[in-house]
């Protein structure tokens, strides 16, 4: 199953590439429906760097929902088109019903000095993958609205 986000942002398309590529802008837009711990040694690192980057995930901060592992990729495009892609996996918990999981953000210019973010999401988890999709949906909406009112307040590294 697929869901799919078009939004236009009010920020650069450097300040919202930033942000995609930030663990802490991946907890800012999810929480508090998603809280995520790093299970790196080290801890989250400042921007997501392309490998596995195991967590513990859990809703609301209270019930765990189980460990995943974010496999982040970035693919090289020969336009001013930036994608990340998400290819991780569940490894416990309801995570790992989920066969299949793709997440791809792509942040490109739009008029004005905005930026056109498309976020897709892609997954299959068998019979259950309708009811999943219901959450999937309702939280991708939630994500919407945060990343909506949070983009704004981003500024690029580099400005």
């Amino acid at each position: 199953m697929r869901i799919l986000l078009k939004l236009v942002l009010d920020c650069t398309p450097d300040a919202a590439w930033d942000a995609v590529r930030s663990p802490r802008g991946m907890q800012q837009v999810s929480a508090p429906f998603s809280t995520f711990e790093s299970l790196e040694p080290a801890g989250f690192p400042v921007s997501w760097s392309a490998g596995d980057h195991p967590v513990k995930i859990s809703s609301f901060g209270l019930v765990p929902v189980g460990d995943q592992v974010i496999g982040i990729s970035y693919p090289e495009r020969d336009d001013d088109v930036r994608v990340q892609v998400d290819n991780g996996r569940g490894l416990s918990g309801p995570l790992a019903l989920v066969t299949k999981w793709q997440h791809s953000i792509a942040i490109a210019p739009a008029v004005g000095g905005r930026t056109l973010y498309r976020d897709q999401l892609v997954f299959e988890a068998g019979s259950l993958t309708p009811l999943l999709w219901l959450g999937y949906w309702a939280f991708w909406q939630w994500r919407g609205a945060r990343i909506r009112s949070l983009a704004p307040t981003w500024k690029s590294r580099t400005s």
